[in-house]
């Protein structure tokens, strides 16, 4: 799955980005972008799970 972050903007927010995913899944692969400001993940945990987490931590992600 996808998401635009429009917050992540440097590789600072890339590794909290990624570790707000992986409280959620330990084992989700994900890979940052932030010149373009698009995560991309593979993971068990539901969509709804991952978007709560981000927002929760201040990256909502805006609707593709």
């Amino acid at each position: 799955m996808q998401f635009r972050l429009n917050d992540m903007t440097c590789g600072g927010c890339a590794r909290t980005v990624t570790k707000v995913i992986q409280s959620v899944d330990a084992e989700a692969r994900i890979v940052t972008n932030p010149p373009t400001r698009v995560v991309e993940v593979q993971t068990s945990a539901s969509r709804e799970q991952i978007a709560a987490a981000l927002r929760e931590a201040g990256f909502p992600p805006s609707e593709q």
